[in-house]
């Protein structure tokens, strides 16, 4: 297929014009009139995928590559590092991100992963009613997401309505009418704020939450003559277990 071909399908499942203003989701790398051997789905890019896939390869990620002004080309830092090897590869890559958040990854997640019944939608969140104990709602996020622990503020221990935002979503809690609010990348301040307004959050983890992306994207890409496989992208961070200190 041509670059432009699958382009344009992702924008018919997902617009491109659906995006945050501060976002950069589309084209990334790559020449529209090119053809594409086979196409790679991830939630990010890393340097083990880009050297082991073949020329041609297009990479279908969340995470643009390209965030913000880049100014400068240094092959030595990143991103920079990971196009020069692209291009050299004859590699393209599109981001589909907070476009594909409101169309089909939130609902996913909620639906397909945690198993809640979506009552409503937003552009960025889903809502369900119905009545949770604490440390029931706590296993099933264990469970489903593979969460290490739970982070959570103003706990309840019964639960009546739930809203879920995947990735970092914590600036959309004046928005959310909800007993508890799940998402991801939770910070200080954000949980003071809610301690404050009597919400209950739950940080989700921005990897855990988002991993799904490849496994979404896949059943969209199944119609579509030309081969598309996930790379299973890295969470960055790594967990570890300190040892007790004697007393």
């Amino acid at each position: 297929m041509v670059l432009q071909e699958v382009y344009d399908f992702l924008s018919t499942i997902s617009p491109f014009e659906l995006q945050e203003k501060w976002d950069n989701s589309g084209l990334i790398v790559g020449e529209m009139k090119r053809e594409v051997s086979r196409i790679v789905v991830s939630l990010d890019i890393d340097e083990v995928m880009i050297d082991e896939v073949q020329e041609g390869t297009l990479f279908v990620v969340h995470h643009p590559l390209i965030f913000g002004k880049l100014a400068a080309l240094d092959f030595g830092s990143y991103p920079a590092n990971f196009l020069e090897k692209m291009i050299l590869k004859k590699q393209a890559c599109i981001a589909m991100h907070t476009n594909f958040d409101q169309t089909h990854l939130n609902r996913y997640v909620f639906e397909r992963v945690l198993g809640f019944r979506l009552d409503r939608q937003e552009p960025f969140l889903c809502y369900t009613e119905g009545s949770w104990g604490k440390e029931e709602l706590y296993e099933l996020l264990k469970e489903k997401l593979g969460l290490a622990c739970i982070r959570s503020v103003s706990p309840k221990e019964q639960i009546g309505s739930i809203a879920l935002c995947t990735g970092a979503g914590a600036s959309l809690m004046d928005e959310v009418k909800a007993d508890c609010f799940l998402t991801g990348d939770i910070k200080y301040h954000d949980a003071m704020k809610a301690e404050s307004l009597g919400l209950m959050m739950v940080d989700i983890g921005h990897y855990e939450s988002e991993r799904f992306f490849a496994e979404a994207m896949l059943d969209e890409l199944k119609v579509l003559p030309i081969l598309a496989i996930i790379a299973n992208s890295k969470n960055p961070f790594h967990f570890e277990t300190l040892p007790n200190e004697a007393v």
